[in-house]
């Protein structure tokens, strides 16, 4: 009994855990994250993309063999994406949504600005930071083929 008792407070601080407000977000909100950080790669800022991010956010990107785990790494890889003058289109995805979590995932081609194209796989996880989802992971794959 009195391991039983032990455990309802336990209980129930968990389910008060689960209590946080979550955005409703749906898949055309989470779909026009993407839009957003398209848009920001047309500025070729690469502090304007960077600010679509976490702080601590991971990026594996798409024509780079390291990780980028800061803001100053972030910064310098759009840097040197953004001379490309890259332009997505998302040819097929999947959403899927949490409380304060969602994930955008599929195939998206890069038109450059010499009107060579790139396909890659792509995974973007965005967190809710109580005004805003920010990307806290983004990783992108070269097609194999």
């Amino acid at each position: 009994m009195k391991k039983i008792l032990m455990l309802l407070p336990l209980a129930a601080l968990a389910l008060g855990a689960c209590d946080k407000k979550c955005p409703n977000a749906n898949e055309a909100e989470i779909a026009a994250l993407f839009d957003r950080w398209n848009a920001s790669l047309a500025t070729l800022d690469p502090q304007k993309v960077t600010e679509n991010y976490t702080s601590d956010a991971v990026l594996l990107a798409t024509v780079e063999n390291a990780p980028r785990l800061t803001t100053k790494d972030r910064i310098a890889y759009f840097t040197e994406f953004l001379k490309l003058k890259p332009q997505g289109v998302i040819d097929s995805r999947t959403i899927k949504i949490n409380c304060d979590t969602a994930m955008d995932m599929g195939v998206y081609t890069f038109t450059l600005g010499d009107g060579s194209k790139v396909q890659a796989r792509y995974t973007y996880t965005y967190k809710w930071n109580g005004t805003d989802w920010k990307i806290s992971h983004h990783h992108s794959s070269k097609m194999p083929n």
